[in-house]
């Protein structure tokens, strides 16, 4: 089943590699990475997006409890930031393979020549055979700058690599329609598009060391799968469990991708969370703009410019009862857009090229 795919975004959550105890699990690294490292022998490029720094921290240093939690958790990922490289590194040294740290913030991901500095370098890590190991700079992402979660991160490394597929490693064995705890369960092992209400089968709880739970797996899966990128939410607590994934005989959950978007669109398409301002258009602009032809947004449909951006910001493109109908690249800042609201001939605020559409 899965032996067309040449790159794979690998993302490793807290909770696999961590023991009940907090504290890393190595056994589970070497067991992922000995089963990584089999896949790099066969060819395959693999981009490790990995949680865990906090836990490898905590496996280094004591913190009184008063500590303040921003405070806390800047010193474990710091400390133990360096401790889980080292781990990779050594486990991979033993199959005599060499990896990177690559650590990223979401700013990183707003800032068009960041996001292909970026790019560049994982590019010429895979171009040497090395494997890169993505994490959160939980050192200076704090609060409003931080990903929801490493899932999150994930699926905008995918989206950047354009991979052929995001595998995401939990607990559990994918998503259930119910508890998972609940033997009456089932598991989902195939989703296309919105034929399955998330929000009704799955449960909202995080899990216990990472700050996302499977509501925030199951909807950046769906995003995700929307840019044509196959995603598969697995159990990285079973052994062989990435072996079995690529011979087809592992029970998880596949979203199954939708036709490929281009990379620039793709950027747009996952950055909700980085636009920087909000426009509204009136119904005849939306109903052009959401046709599906080749069009750009012009002055003339728009009614209201919500926020301030620059151009080449990512803005929010509103209806006029203020539904996201997509994201777009702006063309030229927010003054110029408030001098052409309603105007006819006017050079568009966004080209058709730089607009997503959500609808």
């Amino acid at each position: 089943m899965n032996h067309t795919y040449k790159r794979i975004i690998v993302k490793i959550g807290s909770n696999v590699i961590t023991q009940s105890n907090g504290l890393p699990d190595l056994d589970r690294i070497q067991h992922l990475v000995d089963q990584i490292a089999e896949f790099k022998k066969q060819g395959l490029e693999i981009i490790l997006v990995s949680s865990g720094a906090v836990a490898s921290g905590r496996s280094l240093i004591s913190i009184p409890e008063k500590q303040q939690p921003v405070a806390a958790r800047q010193l474990l990922a710091s400390i133990g930031q360096v401790k889980l490289i080292n781990t990779y590194s050594q486990l991979f040294e033993t199959h005599d393979m060499l990896c990177a740290q690559v650590l990223v913030t979401k700013e990183d991901f707003r800032d068009r020549a960041h996001y292909l500095n970026m790019k560049n370098c994982l590019h010429i890590l895979l171009q040497n055979k090395v494997v890169p190991i993505v994490n959160e700079n939980d050192v200076v992402s704090v609060t409003e700058l931080m990903f929801t979660d490493n899932d999150e991160l994930a699926g905008l490394i995918a989206s950047m690599l354009n991979a052929d597929a995001l595998l995401i490693l939990s607990n559990v064995d994918g998503i259930f329609d119910g508890d998972p705890k609940d033997p009456s369960s089932h598991l989902i092992e195939e989703i296309r598009g919105e034929e399955v209400n998330l929000s009704e089968v799955v449960k909202t709880e995080k899990s216990e060391f990472g700050r996302g739970g499977m509501i925030t797996k199951a909807s950046m899966a769906r995003r995700v799968a929307k840019l044509g990128i196959g995603v598969h939410i697995a159990n990285g607590k079973r052994d062989q469990v990435l072996s079995d994934w690529i011979q087809g005989q592992l029970k998880h959950t596949h979203f199954v991708p939708e036709k490929r978007k281009s990379g620039k669109k793709n950027w747009i398409a996952l950055a909700v969370d980085s636009a920087r301002g909000s426009v509204r258009l009136n119904d005849g602009a939306r109903q052009v703009l959401t046709s599906g032809n080749a069009t750009s947004l012009l002055p003339i449909g728009i009614v209201a410019i919500l926020d301030d951006f620059k151009k080449g910001d990512i803005i929010r493109i509103l209806d006029e009862q203020d539904h996201l109908i997509g994201l777009g690249i702006a063309q030229y800042g927010a003054d110029k857009a408030r001098e052409r609201i309603g105007l006819k001939y006017q050079k568009p605020l966004v080209h058709y090229d730089y607009f997503c559409s959500f609808v």
